[in-house]
């Protein structure tokens, strides 16, 4: 992997509530993070089905990154997203599970 491609993520020490709970509130960033949540293995950015121009996702993904909640990095050109679930529930226990869970009983 070529460290200067990989974007700046920040510490899990660095990682607080607020810019979390911010990220979390908008409906593209949660379907982002369920998606992330459900799979076994990291996706590429231009693999989300998300109902916002390339850039606006661009902006989603940023924030959910610069709010420590996924990791991201390059195979060749495809930017790669993952989720920081373990490290997210050693801060914050239980957050993901609860998002997750009232997302999806929101959408059905």
């Amino acid at each position: 992997m070529d460290a200067e491609r990989i974007p700046p993520h920040p510490d899990l020490g660095e990682i607080t509530l607020q810019p979390v709970l911010e990220a979390l509130v908008d409906p593209v960033r949660r379907r982002i993070v369920t998606r992330l949540y459900d799979g076994a293995a990291d996706v590429k950015c231009g693999a989300f089905d998300l109902p916002v121009s390339k850039s606006t996702a661009t902006h989603h993904f940023r924030i959910l990154r610069e709010a420590g909640l996924i990791r991201q990095y390059y195979v060749g050109t495809s930017r790669m997203n993952t989720l920081r679930r373990d490290e997210i529930d050693q801060v914050f226990p239980g957050l993901l599970d609860a998002i997750v869970s009232a997302d999806r009983a929101a959408v059905h």
